[in-house]
């Protein structure tokens, strides 16, 4: 069987879980997010911009013209783009930290684009979707409900976030010391629902992982060196670079996954591809950076 035509299963109470799960995670970005960090974005307009631009922009425009270099099945192509458009996870802050970036820039960042997500990230799937011929054909026989999708992502985003941030400026106290349950929980909660998802469908999963292997393996290390580079082309420190690098590098695939279960019926490609990716970019992302933690990041431009 064509992974096209493959349906991952899940049932209606899985995905409420799986919903109230990134719910959750957005939630936690938030009691750790204050007004402050906003105002930080504005102070520091440059690196915001160039982290902005390389999620939004440069990062779906390479993953297009990397579905059209490796040629995979539709389905795993549109998987690929679906990540690319995914905003960042709080998981981004947690190895800028170990990498000895630059948090504050990557904590401001991960608002900032979860803010920019609700809008950009179904405008941009839907753009980059439709380039090619195949996954343009496999967009219009699952008949997207574009608006349910927006609607979808403002509630998992918009709703936690602002109810995040408005209990982190009325009650500091009871936020400061629920973040780090809520945020280290529903971490945990996710990366254990993607593997009982792939152990739900380990037949499917072990059929076509060979085919989405070096797939995620490019995707990812290229989204991490783009983000990279696009600090070094910017003329950010090293310092600011590492938190880009992370920012544009690890998405939050589970979104991913829950819009593919709830607007794709779990098709096959897309669903291997976002269940990977939310395992293997944490797995890369942490090499990166305990590499990374040897070296001292240099905090000013160097001639």
């Amino acid at each position: 069987m064509n992974v096209d035509d493959v349906r991952l299963s899940f049932d209606s109470g899985s995905l409420l879980v799986l919903n109230v799960v990134l719910a959750a995670i957005m939630l936690g970005i938030a009691l750790d997010t204050s007004v402050d960090d906003f105002r930080r974005a504005l102070r520091a307009p440059k690196a915001m911009a160039v982290g902005i631009a390389a999620q939004f922009l440069a990062l779906p425009a390479v993953t297009w013209l990397l579905t059209l270099l490796l040629d995979p099945a539709p389905s795993i192509a549109l998987g690929m783009i679906l990540v690319a458009c995914c905003p960042p996870g709080n998981i981004s802050n947690v190895l800028t930290h170990r990498a000895g970036g630059d948090v504050a820039l990557s904590v401001s960042m991960t608002a900032v684009s979860n803010v920019f997500a609700i809008v950009l990230m179904p405008l941009n799937f839907a753009f980059w979707g439709s380039r090619s011929d195949d996954t343009r054909a496999l967009l219009r026989s699952v008949e997207l409900d574009g608006l349910g999708m927006v609607v979808q992502i403002a509630l998992i985003i918009g709703l936690p976030f602002v109810l995040g941030i408005w209990a982190a400026q009325k009650a500091p106290g009871f936020a400061s010391r629920a973040q780090p349950w809520v945020k280290n929980g529903s971490l945990l909660a996710l990366l254990a629902f993607i593997v009982a998802g792939l152990a739900g469908n380990f037949a499917d999963f072990l059929d076509y992982i060979g085919l989405v292997l070096l797939a995620v393996f490019l995707h990812d290390a290229i989204a991490l060196g783009l983000g990279y580079l696009c600090g070094w082309a910017s003329g950010l420190p090293e310092y600011s670079r590492r938190a880009v690098s992370f920012e544009v590098g690890i998405r939050n695939a589970g979104l991913g996954l829950g819009l593919v279960m709830t607007f794709f019926d779990g098709l096959g490609g897309m669903g291997i591809v976002a269940g990977w990716w939310g395992i293997w970019d944490i797995v890369a992302g942490l090499l990166l950076a305990t590499v990374w933690s040897r070296r001292t990041a240099t905090r000013k431009v160097t001639a």
